[in-house]
């Protein structure tokens, strides 16, 4: 690797760092992704697989989701990668529940984001498995849809090396940046610019200028079952997931939902737990997830965390014969009010992170926002 020189380099083959080497190799530089495990092996195979622009709030984040859900959709279509339009069904089991989603829909759909409130019989319609008792409305949205992160992640780069001849260095541990040479153990190699995009590692590369970007670390823990027969239809979300996602955050009526939840739920909202559902090309699915933070973080998962995931799905959907094959924990980077942080930590260095859980709903819309922002819109 000694001598060799390119345009751009990305440190990181996580979704954002392979989304800046599309937009990048898409205008004919020559690009190299450095990635230090074998494969991506973070945040980027640790999720859902959801692209969930109704979790953004209105205006620049939410249209920033659905330029990348756009971008998304056409790589998907060129790769063959698989994924579907499933869209998203939430679930209320209380009245204040429903408020919030009847609100969220009326602004939403005035805001251009069309979803509509269901009835009990119209979810159950979409989702045959949703639990009908208790259950008083749903807000189904056409706008989200599913891939399988462990496979995208995988065929990915190897599409991006066929189709834009972009070079990749896996097992490649980078350990100094000042262009235009990049310091990667013994070895050293030649880039115009260098953008770092690994994830929640902010020790190796620029920790001051990191460090003071105000990024909160979270920990998740999720699940995965066996293969189901049967299709889950749209991803399901409940009234916990209310207050987890800045798209709900306007909503008037959400504060009553917080009250109540404090009231009945305190170990959940302890350790941030909501429940999503979302089912991959194998028919798993994966349920989660939990939020831990910062001193909070252990290396040990809690058993009681899974728990209570498990008792919370059960009162959302009617699961026949679940056994559990995965568990694992995730951990991401956050900004406590930004979306994400784009930083020039040096001349010609760029490093982007702090998109939290949404890595996969913006990667490609904020990628292909940041290549412009420093290279024009040519």
């Amino acid at each position: 690797m000694n001598g060799r020189s390119f345009d751009d380099a990305v440190i990181g083959a996580g979704i954002i760092g392979l989304a800046h080497a599309y937009h990048l190799a898409a205008r004919g530089r020559r690009v190299v992704v450095l990635e230090r495990h074998p494969r991506a092996l973070g945040a980027s195979v640790r999720n859902f697989g959801m692209l969930w622009p109704i979790g953004q709030p209105a205006g620049r984040s939410r249209d920033l989701a659905m330029r990348s859900r756009e971008i998304w959709r056409d790589v998907l279509d060129r790769t063959t990668i698989w994924y579907d339009t499933a869209g998203s069904l939430h679930l209320a089991y209380a009245d204040d529940e429903a408020a919030v989603l009847q609100e969220f829909a009326r602004d939403a759909c005035a805001s251009g984001f069309p979803c509509q409130m269901q009835s009990p019989n119209e979810a159950a319609s979409r989702s045959p498995h949703v639990r009908r008792d208790r259950l008083v409305a749903a807000l189904w949205s056409p706008n989200e849809f599913t891939i399988d992160p462990r496979v995208a992640l995988a065929q990915l780069p190897a599409w991006l090396r066929v189709r834009f001849g972009v070079t990749f260095e896996f097992d490649t541990q980078v350990t100094r940046c000042a262009p235009p040479y990049i310091r990667a153990g013994e070895r050293t190699l030649m880039a115009e610019r260098i953008w770092i995009c690994s994830g929640d590692d902010l020790q190796t590369l620029f920790p001051d200028e990191l460090g003071r970007a105000g990024l909160s670390r979270c920990k998740l823990q999720m699940m995965r079952t066996q293969p189901m027969h049967w299709p889950l239809g749209p991803m399901i979300a409940g009234g916990l997931t209310l207050l987890q996602y800045r798209g709900f955050e306007r909503c008037r009526s959400l504060p009553a939902v917080r009250e109540r939840l404090e009231r009945e739920r305190p170990e959940h909202l302890r350790y941030g737990i909501h429940i999503l559902v979302s089912q991959n090309s194998r028919g798993q699915l994966t349920i989660g997830d939990s939020h831990e933070y910062d001193e909070a973080i252990e290396p040990f998962d809690k058993a009681a965390i899974d728990a209570l995931i498990l008792d919370a799905l059960a009162e959302l959907l009617e699961l026949p014969d679940v056994r559990i094959e995965e568990r694992w924990h995730g951990q991401y980077v956050k900004h406590p009010s930004a979306p994400y942080v784009v930083l020039s930590v040096a001349p010609d260095v760029v490093a982007v992170t702090g998109v939290g859980g949404a890595g996969m709903t913006l990667s490609f819309g904020l990628a292909e926002q940041t290549v412009r922002d420093a290279l024009g819109s040519g």
